[in-house]
């Protein structure tokens, strides 16, 4: 099984070739793990270029990261929306934490795979973290409530700003997130952003769905 490169050929039409043979390595790849180790529903699986790697790729249609930048993916599961994101900017470090060890375990299979050198795997809950002061960015997808992510990321967060937003919570979040964003800090006060991923993208799939920033 081979990746259809055509949603992202549609969207990403700039890809360098090592990042287009990177993405389709990668159905392949989560097949054959999938198959010893479940990460994948069988019906995601089936539809990985739209509903992981397209999907991950919303946050880079949101916010470009800058080379160097350090971001962490918390409760990455497989390794999204790291991995897709890693092999788009292949100058970004990325660390991806999950819970689950089998589940890193597969994250680190992938990249060594595919030969990402900016991508470190970690199995940890986000309590054990010892990296203070490290991150310019968390990413989560479908992880916890905004106010939680915030809560478990401010001390992960470097206080020096190098890119347009602050540093802060990036999260792909899906339905109605008025209460969400109103539980924030200060009744909502706290400075977000959102943008609706059908802006991005046109299929059906992405029509409630939507990358969240979040000020740390």
């Amino acid at each position: 099984m081979t990746l259809s490169m055509e949603l992202l050929d549609r969207y990403f039409p700039n890809l360098t070739p090592e990042q287009r043979a990177r993405f389709e390595q990668l159905a392949p790849l989560y097949t054959e793990w999938n198959a010893r180790i479940n990460v994948i529903s069988r019906q995601d699986i089936e539809n990985l270029e739209e509903r992981h790697i397209l999907h991950s790729l919303a946050i880079a249609k949101a916010l470009q990261l800058k080379p160097g930048a350090k971001v962490l993916d918390l409760g990455t599961g497989g390794g999204f929306p790291g991995i897709p994101l890693a092999i788009f900017f292949p100058e970004t470090h990325f660390t991806l934490v999950d819970g689950t060890g089998k589940k890193i375990r597969v994250v680190q299979e992938v990249a060594d795979a595919l030969g990402l050198k900016n991508v470190t795997a970690q199995h940890a809950r986000v309590e054990e973290l010892k990296m203070n002061g490290q991150f310019d960015f968390v990413l989560s997808r479908g992880v916890a409530p905004l106010d939680k992510l915030l809560v478990w990321s401010q001390r992960l967060l470097k206080k020096k700003h190098s890119h347009a937003y602050p540093n802060g919570i990036i999260a792909l979040k899906g339905g109605d997130l008025r209460a969400e964003i109103k539980a924030l800090p200060g009744k909502g006060e706290t400075y977000s952003d959102v943008f609706p991923i059908r802006e991005f993208f046109k299929e059906p799939f992405f029509d409630e769905k939507f990358v969240v920033y979040v000020q740390g």
